[in-house]
């Protein structure tokens, strides 16, 4: 998995963001970094903004006004496959799977992609192909043993209980070798013993060199795992700092933690 630009300060840069949807601000012109190596979670209720603001980052939505600049590179009008292609990926809500395909074919597709043999040499059946694929095959079994989902390489995705499925949707985005992941919501629909084993992935990735950007509800892996929460509501960021101070904060207990979520950790 490629390193992060040392020589950057901030692995991602969002500068006075602006969604305007006919009426509808959805943001309001926001502006925030995300350091490189740290864990930084986007919170806040439902129509904050939060999923916008993803979709705008990774190019999914264009802005009203307003830059995106991930490890000094403006985004403007790039695909989101030429962002993803950067290093710049996410995950998904609903995680999108290959679901009659076996696990290890999920992923190892996903890490095709990145395969650098071309049409000619696949046609003609060149040694450079079987050295890579050989070694794709070599990575996807690295990838599956990361997210602990070895024994289940040869069970179809769509068998996956849902917890393994958004494991293995975290495979698949780690195939495309991020340097800054973009985790939409990954907790939604686990248990808490499920959430806990997440929340223990993500740091894992984190030590291996991944930038993360959160968005996710679970309060307590929120405030557990952040380096630095930023809070979103209507549009604009009411708060930001390390997770002790968000809680403390009356305007985001107001807006959004309220009195029984404060004690979060």
């Amino acid at each position: 998995m490629s390193a992060p630009d040392a020589d950057s300060a901030a692995a991602l840069e969002v500068r006075d963001l602006a969604v305007h949807i006919g009426g509808l601000v959805a943001l309001a012109g926001i502006s925030f970094q995300v350091p490189v190596g740290a864990i930084v979670s986007l919170i806040g209720p439902n129509g904050a903004g939060k999923t916008t603001a993803f979709n705008v980052i990774t190019g999914f939505m264009q802005p009203t006004r307003g830059q995106v600049v991930f490890r000094g590179r403006d985004l403007a009008r790039l695909t989101p496959d030429r962002i993803a292609a950067l290093g710049l990926v996410r995950t998904f809500q609903r995680t999108s799977l290959f679901a009659g395909c076996s696990v290890f074919d999920n992923v190892l597709t996903a890490l095709h992609l990145r395969g650098r043999v071309g049409l000619l040499g696949a046609l003609l059946r060149l040694p450079s192909l079987r050295r890579e694929e050989a070694g794709l095959r070599a990575a996807t079994r690295e990838i599956l043993d990361f997210v602990g989902l070895a024994g289940r390489a040869d069970e179809t995705a769509g068998n996956l209980a849902y917890g393994e499925q958004r494991l293995l949707g975290l495979a698949i985005a780690l195939a495309a070798e991020p340097t800054l992941l973009l985790l939409d919501e990954p907790a939604a629909g686990l248990n808490p013993s499920e959430t806990e084993s997440f929340k223990q992935l993500v740091r894992r990735v984190r030590e291996r060199g991944t930038t993360v950007l959160l968005v996710e509800h679970d309060m307590q892996m929120v405030m557990s795992i952040s380096d630095e929460v930023l809070v979103l509501n209507q549009g604009s960021i009411i708060a930001a700092g390390p997770p002790a101070a968000v809680q403390r904060d009356a305007e985001v207990i107001r807006a959004y933690l309220g009195t029984g979520k404060r004690a979060a950790a």
